[in-house]
């Protein structure tokens, strides 16, 4: 009797419960990082992990007398160092709950759960929570605060991974169903790998736009301060990479036409991405619309149309908290939806030998 698949199964419903969780508030801190990003309360504490030296923040007389003599600067305003504190605690959390995971793998790792994933994510989350401490003791350094948005996503990326693969390992013990498997899907795979980089380009030129308070730059639609294409826009200026540590950061150094650079670029970056997918996704479809994958084609599609109007919206009604963070959060799930296509593309593209051992590079990634 075999009693390997048994506990693989249950060690993998486990884990997976967990790694889904740990998902779930990933999406929850990034959304609290644009909150705190949205309403200027990046440095609502100027001391990293506590506040002005407390766990909470200082709101009764004696500690707020404590905390300005402590950092004379940067008075204590209690409204924006809720957020922040808000924000590390979730954080904090979500490093607890990945370590817990890490933890977990290690000691079933004999059950065939994977191991090196859940390792490398909890190295990441260290070198994530480094960036943390950089962005408030650096004050907000443009360079440090899009790579720290970028950890958030990259994350929250390695954790919807994790979650795949342990539940394709609890629904099946390793094996690939080739049911309903549909054919000729090899030649997306350079189009589906692009279409992730763009995304990833994306969010990127995202995360500089908020790390330089771009976002307010350009205030009419379709148009950029009533040009297509505004004569003043300052490129170099607007993606110097090679910024100078300043006192301060909040609100933003660069120049109007350097924020308008970055914004424009952002636009750009939007309008290709939803060129590329409309192409890439009506192809996939006319392919897969009888089979499984379609359901996945979907939600890429859904995501994709949700986040452009997020933009618009953004833009429309001049950058409201909610619909700020919503674009946040639904450029999160724009990401994941790829992933989950990717992942789910790899599942239906393997050959009929690949039911017994994984062996694309995606599989071979998370298998470990």
């Amino acid at each position: 009797m075999n009693t390997t698949q048994p506990r693989l199964s249950h060690s993998a419903h486990l884990m997976a419960r967990w790694s889904l969780l740990a998902t779930l508030l990933a999406v929850v801190v990034i959304m609290l990082g644009a909150w705190t990003r949205l309403v200027d309360a990046g440095l609502g504490c100027p001391d990293w992990p506590g506040c002005y030296g407390f766990l909470t923040v200082p709101h009764d007389e004696s500690r707020m007398a404590i905390a300005n003599a402590r950092f004379p600067d940067t008075p204590v305003d209690v409204e924006k160092g809720w957020p922040e504190m808000i924000h590390r605690y979730a954080a904090g959390t979500l490093g607890l709950v990945v370590f817990g995971l890490a933890v977990y793998a290690f000691r079933h790792r004999r059950e065939g759960v994977p191991l090196r994933l859940p390792l490398f994510i909890a190295a990441f989350i260290l070198l994530q929570g480094a960036f943390g401490m950089w962005t408030v003791t650096l004050k907000l350094w443009p360079q440090v605060v899009a790579l720290h948005l970028l950890g958030g996503f990259t994350t929250l990326s390695l954790l919807t991974l994790l979650t795949l693969r342990l539940r394709d390992i609890r629904r099946s013990g390793g094996a690939v169903s080739g049911a309903d498997r549909p054919t000729g899907l090899r030649r997306f795979r350079p189009w589906l790998y692009g279409g992730l980089a763009l995304v990833v380009m994306q969010i990127a030129l995202g995360a500089w736009t908020a790390a330089n308070y771009a976002a307010v730059a350009c205030t009419d639609l379709p148009t950029c301060q009533g040009e297509w294409w505004p004569a003043d826009m300052d490129f170099q200026h607007g993606f110097d990479v090679t910024q100078h540590v300043g006192p301060n950061y909040l609100g933003g150094q660069l120049t109007a036409d350097g924020r308008v650079a970055i914004h424009v670029s952002h636009r750009l970056g939007a309008m290709i991405v939803l060129a590329y997918f409309t192409v890439f996704l009506a192809l996939l479809w006319r392919r897969t619309k009888r089979t499984p994958l379609a359901w996945h084609v979907q939600l890429v599609a859904i995501a994709l149309v949700a986040q452009i109007a997020l933009g618009l919206a953004n833009i429309a009604f001049n950058i409201p908290l909610s619909v700020a963070v919503a674009h946040n959060a639904m450029g999160a799930g724009l990401l994941l939806t790829v992933i989950n296509l990717l992942w789910r593309f790899h599942q239906q593209a393997l050959p009929e030998a690949a039911t017994i051992q994984p062996t694309t590079t995606i599989e071979r990634e998370v298998t470990a």
